[in-house]
C-alpha cells in the first residue's frame, strides 16, 4: 500500500453517521423481502456509497463505485447464515435458551458485519493496482458460481445426487479456490486477489470441518451450519489482510464486527420490548430495519477514523484501468438489482397478478428479456463513457457518487414496492412506507449534506510502519459483547420471565423441549 496522508481533511460530522445508518436500514428492510446473500448486497452497497459521499474526501468519492461493489460483496456473506431460529430462542421464555439466543445473535451479527466493514475499508485503503488486480479472480469465481448454481447443481439433483451437507454452501466454498487456481495456471502468476480467495476458502473449510464435523457444534439444529464456515472465512480474511499490509482494513472489520454484533442482538431485545405495547404491526420488519440501523452505525464508527486519517488514495502515476469502475457500476446497478428483482415475477404469478405464461413464454422469461434490454441500455453508455464522455455522467467525483447512490437507492426501493404492491395490506406501511420515507431522507442527506471538500497535497508518511496489534481491540469487543448479551437477556427475563413471548415459533435450544424437528432452512 502506498503511504501518503491527506492534508486538510476535516472530521466527519453527524450527517455521516445518520446517512450511513439510514442507508443500511433501508437496504436491510428491502433485504428482508429478498433474502440470502443477494439481498444482503443491497444494504452493503448503499451504506458503503454513503460512506464515500459524506466522508469529506474527494479521493473516496472518486472511488464510490468500488465502495459500492466491495461493500456489497463484504456484507453478502452473512446472508448465508440461518438466524430466524436463533431469534426464536430469545422469545422462548426458557432462560438458558434466551441467553444462548442473544449470544448466537451476537456471533451472527459479527460474522455479517466484520466482512462488510473490511470490504468497505478495502476500497478506501487499496491502491489502484491492488483494486484492479482483484477483478480477474473475482470474475473467475462469479463465473464458476453461476455455472454451478444454474447448471451443475440442478443437473446433479436430476441425477439423484444430494449436495446437502449440514445445509451449507460447501460447493461454493470448494469451487471458488478451484476457479482462482485455474486462472492462476492460465495466467502463470499468483497474485494478491488469488491469495485472498484461497485464504477465505481455506478458513471456511477449517471452520466448518473443525467446529461442526469434528467438535459437533451446531448453532441451530436442524438448520444449516454456514455460521461455522463463515467464522473460519472471516478469520482467514482478517489474517490475510493483516499479513499483507492491510492492518487498517482488518481493524475496520473488527470494529464493525463487534459493534454490529452488539447491535444485531440488541435489535431483537428491543423488538421484545416494543411488542409489549399491544399494537398489531409488522414487528419483524421493524426488527430488520432496526438491525440495519445499528449495523449502519457500526460501519460509520469503523470508517470515521480512517476518513480523518487514512492515507490518500494512491491513484496518481498508476494506470487508471477505468474499465474496472464501469465494471463496478454495472455490478451494482445491473447484476445486484437483477439477482434480487427477478424474484418479483414468481411472486406476481403466485398471487395471481400476472399469468404464469404469456405468448408461450413464462413470466420469468419475459422478465429476463425485459431486464436484458434494460441492461443493454445501462451498460452500453457506461462503457462508451470510457472513450467518449456521456453528458449525463457528472464530471465532479461527488456528483458521480451521488448519482450512483440515488439511482441504486430508488431502483431497489421501487422494485421492492412492486413486489409488495400485488398483496399490499395496511401492515405493509411499516415496511414499504417507512422504507420510502427513509429513502427520501437518504436522498436529501446525500445531495445536501455533502459539502465539496478538497484533499490537500499529499506527502509521504514518515517513520516505521507499526506492527499491527489487535489484542486490546479484541478484548474490548468481547467484553462489550458479553455485557450486552447479559443486559439483553436480563431485560427480556425481567419482562417475560418464563413466559413465551410469541411473535415467533416456539424454539427451545436445551433440555427435553429442545426442538430438532421442523426441517428446512430458515434464514
Amino acid at each position: 500500500m502506498a503511504g501518503t496522508r491527506p492534508d486538510g481533511v476535516g472530521a466527519v460530522s453527524w450527517p455521516f453517521y445518520v446517512l450511513t445508518a439510514l442507508a443500511l436500514s433501508v437496504g436491510w428492510g428491502i433485504r428482508g423481502n429478498f433474502g440470502h446473500e443477494y439481498g444482503a448486497m443491497i444494504p452493503g452497497a448503499l451504506a458503503a456509497t454513503a460512506v464515500a459521499i459524506l466522508s469529506g474526501r474527494d479521493d473516496w468519492r472518486r472511488r464510490a463505485a468500488y465502495f459500492a461493489m466491495f461493500g456489497a460483496l463484504g456484507w453478502s456473506f452473512g446472508g448465508s447464515i440461518s438466524y430466524m431460529q436463533v431469534i426464536a430462542y430469545t422469545h422462548s421464555g426458557h432462560s438458558p435458551s434466551v441467553l444462548y439466543g442473544f449470544a448466537g445473535l451476537f456471533v451472527i451479527g459479527f460474522l455479517w458485519a466484520a466482512p462488510g466493514g473490511a470490504g468497505t475499508a478495502f476500497a478506501a485503503f487499496a491502491d489502484r493496482d491492488r483494486l484492479a488486480g482483484v477483478f480477474a479472480p473475482l470474475s473467475a469465481v462469479f463465473l464458476v458460481w453461476a455455472l454451478q448454481w444454474e447448471a451443475v447443481e440442478p443437473w446433479l439433483a436430476r441425477q439423484g445426487y444430494s449436495l446437502n451437507w449440514y445445509d451449507t454452501d460447501w460447493p461454493g466454498a470448494l469451487s471458488a479456490p478451484l476457479a482462482v487456481l485455474a486462472l492462476a495456471t492460465v495466467r502463470r502468476r499468483f497474485d494478491w486477489g488469488t491469495g485472498l480467495v484461497l485464504w477465505m476458502a481455506a478458513g471456511w473449510w477449517v471452520g466448518f470441518l473443525v467446529l461442526v464435523n469434528l467438535l459437533g457444534l451446531r448453532m441451530t439444529p436442524p438448520r444449516g451450519d454456514n455460521w461455522a464456515g463463515c467464522l473460519g472465512m472471516t478469520v482467514g480474511l482478517l489474517l490475510y489482510l493483516a499479513r499483507t499490509g492491510f492492518a487498517p482494513v482488518a481493524r475496520a472489520g473488527l470494529v464493525c464486527g463487534f459493534a454490529g454484533g452488539v447491535g444485531f442482538a440488541a435489535a431483537s431485545m428491543l423488538k421484545l420490548v416494543e411488542v409489549t405495547c399491544g399494537v398489531e404491526a409488522n414487528w419483524h420488519s421493524i426488527l430488520e430495519q432496526t438491525t440495519g440501523l445499528f449495523n449502519g452505525l457500526a460501519l460509520a464508527a469503523a470508517l470515521a477514523g480512517p476518513a480523518r486519517s487514512a492515507p490518500s488514495a494512491a491513484d496518481e502515476g498508476v494506470p487508471s484501468r477505468r474499465w474496472t469502475e464501469a465494471y463496478a457500476v454495472g455490478f451494482v446497478l445491473v447484476l445486484v438489482t437483477y439477482l434480487n428483482l427477478r424474484k418479483n415475477a414468481g411472486e406476481w404469478v403466485r398471487v395471481g397478478a400476472v399469468p404464469a405464461t404469456m405468448g408461450g413464454l413464462s413470466a420469468g422469461t419475459w422478465f429476463n428479456l425485459g431486464y436484458a434490454a434494460l441492461a443493454v441500455a445501462v451498460l452500453v453508455p457506461l462503457f462508451r463513457h470510457l472513450r467518449r464522455p456521456v453528458a449525463l455522467v457528472p464530471v465532479d467525483p461527488l456528483g458521480r457518487a451521488q448519482l450512483l447512490f440515488v439511482v441504486f437507492l430508488w431502483w431497489m426501493t421501487v422494485g421492492n414496492f412492486e413486489r409488495a404492491l400485488v398483496r399490499f395490506t395496511g401492515q405493509r406501511l411499516v415496511t414499504e412506507g417507512v422504507i420510502a420515507v427513509n429513502a427520501a431522507a437518504c436522498t436529501l442527506l446525500a445531495l445536501l449534506a455533502a459539502v465539496p471538500t478538497r484533499v490537500g497535497p499529499a506527502h509521504p508518511a514518515s517513520g516505521p510502519v507499526p506492527r499491527p496489534r489487535f489484542g486490546r481491540l479484541v478484548a474490548a469487543g468481547l467484553t462489550a459483547a458479553a455485557v450486552s448479551v447479559v443486559v439483553d437477556w436480563g431485560v427480556v427475563r425481567a419482562i417475560y420471565g418464563d413466559r413465551f413471548a410469541g411473535h415467533a415459533k416456539l424454539h427451545v435450544r436445551f433440555g427435553p423441549q429442545a426442538a430438532a424437528a421442523n426441517p428446512g432452512p430458515t434464514r
